[in-house]
């Protein structure tokens, strides 16, 4: 199996904009486009092959045949055909949700699913743009719920501005949210569960508050104060920098002005690449595909060798 592309997932939201065209092409017809979904085996949207023979043919059914090829046998063995990985770029013209995600055991117990540990890596983003994530002080449930009573609750949450290349790790049980203006590359488990907790008071087209999930988020969220979301990662060039290693996923930044090969003979799981800077030409030993910035390509387990021709690239490399 050669480098494969997939059709983007396009989800308008509320708080969605236009960059995901204008500044990634993505094939939007709308100006409320909010994500789009790279990777994805979530039920209703899964990934389609968009390149080579294989076009057409879905994700899933692709690791149903093949699953150790696709996977590998150690992914395989852990996860089954589940595909682990949601992989997504995001643009939030507007302040998206106050949220958080429960963890492992809480979303298996609730929810028959996994929790949702992810991580963000900033792409572009507006003067002043900021994050929130976590909280600015050690709270207790019930300094948390009386905020919340009293709409106070911004007054407890961090706030980080952010630029270009910063990177962020967002554990279950963190509260955060993403800020206008921010357009960021998003690598997560693959699960759909999230708790919101506080949307701004607005309200839908059809004028309708969205779902909250108070008491859902009481026993989920971590109320303690920590500094270990912003992650410090090397740049050098034509190199592999170690950005994320979780349980989840392990995320690599290259920043590349010329050729670059990896042997992955032993690499025991597909490995992803996303383009979030320039363009590049990305071959395995059955073909090549070319990514460009807001781009993504999967290559399966089997590969052996990875080969990257560019003349200036920058790229998240993800695997299990």
């Amino acid at each position: 199996m050669y480098p494969l592309k997939f059709n983007p997932i396009l989800k308008e939201r509320l708080w969605g904009g236009t960059k995901l065209k204008d500044v990634l092409g993505k094939p939007i017809e709308n100006d409320i486009t909010g994500e789009s979904w790279e990777l994805s085996t979530v039920s209703g949207d899964v990934s389609v092959v968009a390149n080579g023979d294989l076009a057409g043919t879905s994700l899933q059914d692709l690791i149903e045949k093949e699953p150790e090829n696709v996977l590998g046998k150690s992914v395989y063995d852990r996860f089954g055909t589940d595909f682990p990985i949601l992989i997504k770029f995001i643009d939030a013209k507007q302040d998206l949700s106050i949220q958080l995600h429960p963890n492992d055991e809480l979303a298996k117990k609730r929810h028959n699913s996994f929790g949702k540990t992810e991580m963000w890596y900033v792409m572009d983003a507006d003067d002043d743009a900021s994050l929130i994530v976590g909280f600015n002080k050690d709270v207790t449930k019930e300094e948390y719920a009386k905020s919340l009573e009293n709409d106070t609750l911004l007054d407890l949450l961090n706030y980080e501005k952010v630029k270009e290349g910063d990177t962020f790790f967002i554990n279950t049980g963190k509260i955060h949210a993403i800020g206008a203006g921010v357009l960021l590359a998003e690598i997560q488990q693959t699960s759909d569960i999230t708790y919101r907790v506080f949307d701004f008071n607005r309200k839908d087209k059809n004028g309708n508050l969205r779902e909250l999930h108070t008491e859902q988020a009481l026993d989920a969220i971590d109320y303690t104060k920590k500094d270990d979301f912003k992650v410090k990662y090397g740049q050098e060039k034509n190199t592999v920098n170690a950005m994320v290693d979780c349980p989840y996923f392990k995320t690599d930044f290259l920043d590349l002005n010329a050729g670059f090969t990896q042997d992955v003979t032993d690499r025991d799981s597909f490995t992803i690449f996303m383009c979030v800077g320039g363009s590049a030409t990305i071959a395995n030993e059955n073909g090549s595909v070319e990514l460009k910035r807001g781009e993504t390509t999967l290559l399966p387990a089997v590969s052996n060798t990875i080969k990257i021709t560019t003349e200036g690239a920058k790229l998240l490399e993800v695997t299990i």
